[in-house]
């Protein structure tokens, strides 16, 4: 089972987490099983960046985003090579490496 290895966040994983992976998972969802609350402010519907992560290893891993992740993507804040929005990135079999942003450009928590 892959391995997903958060780097420490001070709002959501301060001391950063490993959690298991179901292949075909999304990011957002493993995070969210293990008690790491990142925004999703849409309800996981490709319609805002609030879910916005850096792939920092096991990038090459995942399926290529698709033309309305990429639209999104340009909205977000920070936005890496390596970005994706966590609700979209489905996990292969790979371990993956992924680093919460800072901040988000959501003006309001939603409290998720």
């Amino acid at each position: 089972m892959p391995q997903i290895v958060f780097l420490p966040n001070a709002e959501h994983c301060p001391d950063g987490a490993v959690v298991e992976a179901e292949v075909g998972e999304t990011v957002l969802d493993a995070a969210l099983r293990n008690g790491i609350e990142i925004e999703h402010a849409c309800e996981k519907s490709c319609a805002c960046t609030t879910c916005h992560v850096v792939i920092r290893e096991g990038f090459s891993s995942l399926e290529p985003s698709d033309e309305l992740e990429d639209d999104m993507l340009d909205k977000a804040w920070g936005l890496e090579p390596c970005s994706r929005l966590s609700c979209q990135a489905r996990v292969a079999g790979n371990d993956l490496v992924v680093e919460i942003p800072r901040y988000t450009i959501n003006q309001v928590s939603e409290g998720h």
